[in-house]
């Protein structure tokens, strides 16, 4: 059975540059920055990380596979839930995929995670409701405290992003289920938001959509 990991205890590569280099990496349960001059292999070690992990196989646990080795906390752990958000916003779309959407708005790799993510939201905001209701019909006496305790985290993603874009006027539309935002009297839609702003909006996304779950989010 398959068993969610906390976390990413461990990662070590066997052969980095044709076995020029080993690398053992010990990770933190919070956050980890692996930092360094260009061309040293920073991407490199990610993106066999992120392979590795795609696979979701027992060979994860095996010290005896050549290539990657992922160890995870707590050790029967199984396989770990896992996203990816890369830092450039490359014109990636196809025509094709573009028709099917049917949004004239999504040109870019970052637009694109932002439709999917809007979705994700719309799908979370009904769920955080239906958990209010039946708390609020429970009949318990600290339902209302409970049912609060809810909304919070949507609070608190509402109240992040309008301090992380006060200096550009903008601010997160409350009054919309739909992804929105208000710069003066405009009502802007998050496609129309610069790069930097994308990037932070789905990061934010990312992590309020786990609900609380254990997440590796790599960046």
């Amino acid at each position: 059975m398959e068993r969610p990991a906390d976390y990413i205890k461990r990662i070590e590569i066997l052969s980095l540059w044709s076995g020029r280099k080993h690398v053992v990496w010990n990770l933190r349960p919070d956050v980890n920055i692996l930092s360094g001059v260009n061309g040293v292999g920073k991407s490199t070690i990610l993106n066999k990380m992120i392979s590795q992990l795609r696979h979701r196989t027992d060979q994860l646990k095996s010290s005896s596979v050549p290539g990657v080795v992922i160890d995870f906390a707590p050790e029967d752990a199984t396989t770990v839930h896992f996203d990816v958000i890369r830092s450039f916003d490359g014109q990636l779309i196809p025509a094709s995929l573009l028709a099917k959407i049917g949004d004239d708005k999504i040109h870019s790799e970052l637009d694109w995670r932002l439709y999917e993510l809007q979705r994700r939201y719309l799908d979370y905001q009904v769920n955080m409701g239906n958990r209010m209701i039946s708390l609020l019909t429970s009949g318990q006496p600290d339902a209302q405290t409970q049912a609060m305790a809810v909304s919070q985290p949507k609070i608190q993603l509402q109240n992040l992003i309008d301090e992380l874009f006060r200096d550009t006027e903008k601010r997160i539309n409350r009054e919309s289920n739909e992804l929105q935002f208000l710069q003066y009297d405009e009502v802007l839609s998050p496609y129309t938001l610069s790069s930097g702003e994308k990037q932070m909006l789905l990061i934010l996304l990312t992590v309020l959509l786990q609900d609380r779950k254990p997440y590796v989010l790599f960046m």
